[in-house]
């Protein structure tokens, strides 16, 4: 039976819950429960602290897990790398007082920086060549340089809302972007490739969607290029001989013009589909 991490809470938790059921797993009805046995599809769940998941996954304790990429990098584990599951994102970034001289990078060396990523953080700093005292705390950096603690905080940003309320302003290099990602313990990625191919599958059934469409045979490649599907879109004759039936997966984002696009060409009859599910 597969052992798999899932976030208990924060901001992946919901996400990575939700892509998990899309995915046909049993999820956790009750945010209080911690352990789930998913007897159908012989994975056994256990939500975690999202920092922790990288150790758990990264010691051989548990097979898979569901974490981000900045806290599996400053874990400094093991566990390799699968997938990205493309939500949760966020950007880590130096940030200084509004009315400070910090500009650029080179600004820290020799100051303090207080994180609750020490790890990431020394490790980025030691790449780009500058030295710093670094000041681990465990969350709500955003009061430390007003108390004293810290010349410079780095910490993660979504929309930076809570910095300029504390006062503080980002500048320099963007440190990391980060998002969620599916990890294995050393060895185990063949044990969760159908846990892996259902999460793409998820993944592609939120990213695209289905063109049908009805294309005169002599716009058939004009329409392809509009529409080319992930290898080659479907081909299929109608009873008008000079007419045929295209089908193509789409990313969704792209719906409306290259349904313009594709009706300009002199295609018709097209009609979007969801997708519910997928396997690529």
């Amino acid at each position: 039976m597969l052992r798999v991490a899932v976030p208990n809470k924060g901001i992946l938790s919901d996400s990575a819950i939700s892509m998990l059921r899309e995915a046909g797993y049993a999820t956790r009805r009750d945010s209080a429960e911690l352990h789930l046995v998913d007897e159908a599809n012989q994975v056994e769940f256990f939500y975690l602290r999202p920092r922790d998941i990288a150790t758990y996954v990264g010691s051989g304790s548990l097979d898979a897990g569901l974490t981000g990429l900045d806290l599996l990098r400053d874990s400094r584990s093991k566990a390799a790398e699968l997938a990205d599951l493309g939500f949760g994102a966020s950007t880590f970034r130096f940030a200084a007082a509004v009315d400070s001289s910090f500009s650029e990078l080179a600004d820290i060396q020799g100051k303090r920086v207080a994180t609750a990523y020490p790890n990431l953080m020394a490790d980025y700093l030691g790449e780009q060549g500058i030295t710093a005292d670094i000041v681990p705390l465990d969350g709500a950096v955003e009061s430390a340089i007003r108390l004293g603690v810290a010349d410079v905080v780095a910490d993660v940003v979504s929309t930076g809302n809570t910095l300029r309320k504390a006062g503080l302003r980002v500048f320099g290099p963007v440190i990391l972007k980060s998002t969620a990602r599916l990890i294995v313990s050393p060895g185990k990625a063949e044990e969760a490739a159908k846990l892996l191919r259902r999460l793409q599958g998820v993944i592609v059934a939120r990213e695209y969607v289905i063109f049908d469409y009805d294309c005169p045979k002599h716009l058939v490649a004009a329409a392809t290029k509009i529409s080319p599907g992930i290898e080659s879109p479907t081909i299929s004759p109608l009873a008008d001989e000079d007419w045929v039936a295209v089908r193509a997966l789409v990313p969704s984002s792209e719906t409306n013009q290259v349904m313009d696009d594709l009706h300009d060409l002199g295609a018709r009859a097209i009609l979007v589909s969801a997708i519910h599910a997928a396997r690529i």
